[in-house]
């Protein structure tokens, strides 16, 4: 029998405390191995992460299954309120399934979504919510640059190019190359020697941005999650084109931009932690106190997905694609 009445049902409605949402999923079965530096990479990784976020930003790490060193690693950090949720599964139900599921269950308008060997530079959300609040129709930003994916799933981005809704031009970004080269090398692919090598750029009210993305850390608007990626459940453990089909596709599906921050904000580990990467986080703390004072979006711009039918979409793209590459021709 109930006595009394809940005083939950006379609170006000609840109130947005932040604007953005940054979501990792963590996977360490075992220190042994394949891992058995990775936990020492998801420290720095959330660490780095803490250390270059402001107060509009919230942290959500997904636990998915792994061993108890990172359990108990990350009920410390909720513990010490530097992360804000902590999502524990007792097994394995695959990366893209749990990333997913934390963020349609997040309220915030930006989610970013991120690897575990994500190194966090000074800078990275305040240039991302920057593009969001100034550049119109942007569907997902990535703090990582990468010249070479100026064509991976852009064509909602280059129609906007060609009808005039941005500028564009190609241009050298010399303060790039190492960061660029550091990713490259990360994946052991070649690396450039050029440094005046000329990048794909946009530009609105000011604001400068570079087209396409890879997908290791994405922030995407909410709405995505709710309309052009997958209702139904990947189960996939990790890859065979589930990135694909549940973050890169979906972005050019809803008509919005893809695009990077134009200058390097992040960097992608991989499986051992090198110097430098301790030197990034050294420079995070010791910048953080002016760094987080900077920019913070208040407003996110409307912006409404688009369904389109699905075989007109795959011959659009491909109009689109090389109309681009006719009228634009990178030198």
């Amino acid at each position: 029998m109930r006595v009394g009445m809940n005083p939950q049902k006379q609170s006000k409605k609840i109130k947005l405390q932040c604007q953005h949402r940054l979501i990792i999923v963590v996977f360490i079965p075992s220190l042994e191995g394949y891992y058995t530096n990775v936990l020492e990479v998801f420290k720095l990784c959330l660490d780095s992460a803490i250390t270059t976020t402001n107060s509009n930003c919230a942290i959500t790490v997904v636990n998915n299954a792994s061993c108890n060193e990172v359990s108990e690693y990350l009920e410390d950090k909720l513990n010490s309120a530097v992360v804000d949720t902590v999502i524990h599964h007792h097994k394995n139900i695959g990366k893209i399934d749990a990333l997913i599921g934390a963020a349609r269950a997040s309220r915030e308008p930006i989610i970013t979504i991120a690897d575990v060997d994500i190194l966090f530079k000074q800078g990275w959300q305040n240039e991302t919510e920057n593009i969001f609040a100034h550049i119109k129709n942007v569907a997902s930003v990535s703090p990582i640059p990468c010249r070479n994916f100026k064509n991976y799933e852009t064509s909602s981005t280059l129609n906007k190019i060609l009808v005039g809704n941005v500028k564009f031009q190609y241009q050298p970004i010399p303060e790039n190359f190492d960061a660029h080269n550091k990713f490259l090398d990360s994946f052991h692919w070649k690396l450039e020697t050029d440094e005046q090598i000329k990048w794909p750029v946009i530009e609105y009210d000011g604001v400068k941005a570079l087209v396409g993305s890879g997908h290791q850390i994405l922030s995407m608007r909410r709405e995505l999650f709710f309309s052009t990626v997958p209702e139904e459940p990947s189960l996939i453990l990790v890859g065979n084109n589930s990135e694909f089909l549940y973050c890169d596709q979906p972005i050019n599906y809803s008509g919005g931009m893809r695009l990077a921050t134009y200058n390097n904000y992040a960097f992608h580990m991989g499986n051992t932690v090198e110097k430098w990467m301790r030197d990034v986080q050294k420079n995070n703390i010791s910048n953080s106190e002016i760094s987080n004072e900077g920019f913070m979006i208040t407003n996110v711009p409307v912006f409404i997905p688009k369904v389109p039918n699905k075989a007109w979409y795959r011959l659009k793209k491909r109009i689109v694609h090389r109309l681009f590459n006719m009228l634009h021709p990178q030198n």
